[in-house]
């Protein structure tokens, strides 16, 4: 699938925006988990929120998938809830132990190494990209990196 820069400029910016995102969800959900006494209620507030706007979403714009589309040739698929569950779980109740910037700098870093394999093998119908010196190398500074850029408490 080749992307013209100008579509691979606005997918890149959109996965930036993103990035920026996600440690601020993190510090939210965080405190909201404390100031609950429970990471489990803040994340179910969490989902509850993200599941009603996303419903609004799919209402306003349409696109609804036909019931036809809700197979399980492929059950795997279905599997990204459990890991948005453990995500949001663990960046509640971690982040506010360790610091948001710490526990957001080891999900990049799992992330990183998960993407460069789960690339290199084509898993699940990716695009592959095969790891070379060249990435490992990559990936290997992004992990001094996360060292010398976290927080001791």
């Amino acid at each position: 699938m080749n992307l013209s820069s100008e579509s691979f400029a606005a997918l890149a910016l959109l996965m930036f925006l993103t990035g920026v995102g996600i440690p601020i969800m993190a510090t939210f959900n965080g405190g909201l988990g404390l100031q609950l006494g429970s990471p489990v209620a803040a994340s179910l507030i969490l989902f509850v929120v993200g599941g009603v706007l996303a419903g609004t979403i799919l209402l306003a714009f349409g696109g609804a998938p036909s019931a036809q589309a809700f197979t399980f040739d492929r059950p795997y698929l279905y599997l990204g809830g459990f890991l948005v569950l453990f995500y949001i779980l663990s960046i509640t109740w971690a982040g506010p132990k360790m610091g948001i910037g710490n526990a957001v700098f080891f999900v990049l870093l799992g992330q990183i190494v998960a993407a460069a394999i789960i690339d290199h093998f084509g898993l699940w119908g990716a695009i592959k990209s095969e790891i070379t010196p060249r990435r490992i190398a990559g990936i290997a500074l992004m992990a001094v990196g996360v060292y010398l850029a976290r927080k001791t408490t």
